[in-house]
């Protein structure tokens, strides 16, 4: 992969203890934690994964990673992909591994999940926010952590050499993660097919200045509540997408910035905006919205929510953000990678229930198991 070459080393893997490969398969624990050293010295990685060196079976040919969202809960997004891999017909060759970005003990109050293994000594470590953005490592050989992710995909290959496709799926600050780091990473290693799949993610990166609201037929004025359906059964009749006027957009400097748009790039991402732009378009996305992860309602985690006016431009509430999103590379970014978007009946903000369901299960295997 790029990232090797650029710097001079390739990243290495510390495995955890021989672990029951039967439990592995069924639920997080610590003896299914293994970690790689990052390139340049920058630390550890930990991951859980559902098979280990030396397992029996045959040796798996499809990689699916889940990214933890903002509470760092590796734990249950491993598990949700487990289960959604049960009656899938994908066990046998599907290898399962879900990423911690580690964080100082200063801030693990914050962002921590029961169960999750605190820091470790030789762990990289980010902050509770800057690892969903890309940003860098703390310390005095700093990494970022798209740049982390790139090394952990490049050290499974080298281990895990039959793989041959792998979906990369992102919940909530998870599903940001990886919506934001698509135009920005590493080619993926030789041999493989790449598909992303993001769910409920509390912001998207836009690659345009444009933002789109709905509007009834013959106002200019957003009406989200009134022509967005029941739990996003989309536009109702008589509405359109319309550009937010320019006058809202700059009444809020900086909605364009990074994380929200491409202005004001970190250098560390090492593309422009129209190389990332023309990646991203390229990209086999897959999109999932939870049919009740809207308002302010049960399970709905609104506290967490993004509330700037640069995120409230994108919508008010998750829903209405990915549908807007999903209207934006309809309209505009004219995407020529695989696109699909499917609201997920029943479920709020859960990752337990948006990745196992049947929409989720489509989305994660390209099947309709």
């Amino acid at each position: 992969m790029l990232l090797a070459a650029a710097l001079g080393s390739a990243p290495t893997l510390a495995v955890a203890q021989p672990a029951d490969a039967d439990g592995c398969a069924q639920a997080a624990a610590d003896a299914c934690l293994n970690a790689i050293d990052l390139p340049g010295s920058a630390g550890r990685l930990p991951y859980y994964a559902s098979r280990q060196p030396g397992d029996a079976g045959p040796p798996p040919t499809r990689l699916l990673l889940v990214m933890h969202g903002h509470p760092r809960d590796a734990n249950r997004s491993f598990d949700a992909a487990l289960q959604t891999l049960r009656g899938s017909g994908q066990a046998a060759q599907t290898l399962v591994v879900a990423p911690i970005f580690p964080v100082p003990a200063d801030q693990a109050g914050r962002c921590s999940t029961p169960g999750v293994p605190a820091a470790q000594p030789g762990d990289a470590l980010w902050t509770c926010g800057s690892w969903l953005a890309g940003g860098d490592s703390r310390g005095a050989r700093p990494i970022s952590s798209f740049a982390a992710l790139d090394a952990l995909l490049d050290a499974l290959a080298r281990r895990w050499p039959s793989l041959r496709e792998a979906t990369l799926a992102g919940f909530s600050a998870g599903a940001q993660m990886l919506q934001h780091r698509i135009g920005f990473a590493a080619d993926a290693p030789p041999g493989w097919r790449l598909r992303y799949v993001i769910a409920d993610p509390g912001t998207w990166l836009y690659f345009d200045p444009s933002r789109l609201a709905p509007v009834a037929t013959g106002s200019a004025t957003p009406d989200w509540a009134g022509c967005l359906g029941a739990e996003g059964a989309g536009l109702a009749t008589g509405c359109r997408w319309q550009a937010v006027p320019d006058a809202e957009l700059a009444a809020c400097p900086g909605y364009d910035d990074w994380k929200y748009g491409t202005r004001n790039l970190p250098g560390t991402l090492g593309r422009s905006a129209a190389e990332a732009r023309a990646r991203y378009a390229a990209a086999d996305i897959h999109r999932l919205e939870g049919a009740l992860d809207s308002g302010t309602g049960r399970g709905t985690a609104a506290r967490v929510l993004d509330k700037s006016c640069a995120a409230m431009l994108q919508g008010p509430f998750r829903l209405q953000r990915g549908l807007a999103h999903a209207a934006y590379e309809q309209q505009v970014l004219r995407p020529t990678g695989a696109r699909s978007f499917a609201v997920v009946p029943g479920c709020a903000h859960d990752v337990a229930c948006v990745l196992p369901s049947a929409a989720g299960r489509a989305a994660l295997f390209g099947t309709d198991r």
